[in-house]
């Protein structure tokens, strides 16, 4: 809304005429410099692949993802609509309800800011999937670890009522206990079980384990029974995508979802310290990409929607990954091979 203008002095001289613009075309906004090329890709990529990225607010992508330099908090806020502009981007996850609820009001505004049919991934609270009390140096058991209460008040509610409309995947992401707190892969799966049983209808679940040891058979026999996605993670301490497949084979799921986040081996803080400001690929992965490729493909040739979620540790910049991805799977959907 404009701002009323001062109140005059009444007894003041009369302001000074405001010259009138001159004629012209109102200003186009500014563009990514190869949007023409992004177009021309995303075109060649199936519409029921997603591929986005862990988060969207980072200053570092000016120029891959935004048009102009921004600050991280202006583009936490309200850069979701540009985001949304970029061809190759069609999802991105919403991570900070992993670590407190996202309050109602900000879904309704990343509602406003999305065009209709871009679904977003949601984090399930760490308060509900962590086995000890989440971010604290302590390890103490969490009372409300496995609470379908908890997540249906502090995530699933409050989407539901004002982000129904660009729901995707509620990742569930298990940490690994820490010592010395343990949880054997049958209880874990039988536990997992009940838990999912409580949970209400008309959302996508999918589990994202960061305990190799859980990759059980029944583990496997318990997604199927309740059709919930078993999420093929690019993580450290994890086995790669395609391995994880073969124990967890994703005919008995709904969709596919992909997180790729760091490589065999790495530390979180020490990708974050040695990739930012996440504006170039520090670290191509080609084996990597030829294992989503592979899983996408396969997912395709079932009907089956496939999400891939980025992050900047996996190769030290999402958006590039994103790209060199779709360049990928484009050239290999291409070849009929």
């Amino acid at each position: 809304m404009a701002r009323r203008p001062e109140q005059m002095d009444l007894f003041g001289p009369d302001p000074a005429p405001v010259p009138p613009r001159p004629a012209g075309p109102t200003p186009r906004p500014a563009e990514l410099p190869d949007l023409a090329g992004l177009r021309a890709l995303a075109a060649r990529v199936p519409p029921g692949l997603h591929f986005g990225t862990c988060s969207w607010a980072f200053p570092g992508w000016a120029g891959l993802v935004y048009a102009e330099q921004r600050k991280a908090s202006d583009l936490a806020h309200d850069g979701l609509a540009e985001y949304a502009r970029h061809p190759l981007l069609r999802t991105v996850e919403i991570d900070r309800s992993y670590y407190a609820p996202v309050p109602e009001a900000d879904f309704e505004r990343y509602a406003f800011q999305l065009p209709p049919g871009f679904r977003c991934a949601l984090k399930a609270p760490a308060a509900v999937t962590s086995l000890q009390l989440p971010h604290k140096r302590e390890v103490r058991p969490n009372p409300d670890f496995l609470s379908a209460a908890r997540l249906e008040r502090e995530l699933l509610e409050p989407a539901h009522r004002a982000f129904a409309s660009h729901l995707g995947p509620v990742i569930l992401e298990f940490p690994a206990p820490r010592f010395p707190l343990a949880l054997p892969p049958r209880v874990f799966a039988e536990q997992l079980d009940e838990f999912l049983c409580r949970l209400p209808t008309g959302f996508d679940y999918a589990i994202e384990l960061r305990d190799a040891s859980w990759l059980s058979p029944l583990y496997r026999q318990v997604l199927a029974r309740h059709r919930v996605a078993h999420v093929y993670s690019y993580w450290s301490h994890m086995p790669r995508p395609v391995a994880q497949e073969r124990l967890v084979p994703m005919a008995g799921a709904r969709f596919l979802l992909l997180r790729l986040l760091l490589p065999p081996g790495a530390r979180y803080d020490d990708k974050k310290d040695a990739f930012a400001p996440f504006d170039r690929l520090e670290a191509p992965d080609p084996a990597m990409r030829r294992e989503v490729v592979a899983l996408c493909r396969a997912a395709l040739a079932r009907g089956m929607p496939a999400f891939v979620l980025v992050n900047n540790k996996a190769e030290g910049s999402s958006p590039l990954t994103v790209r060199a991805l779709a360049e990928a799977l484009a050239v290999d959907l291409d070849s009929g091979d």
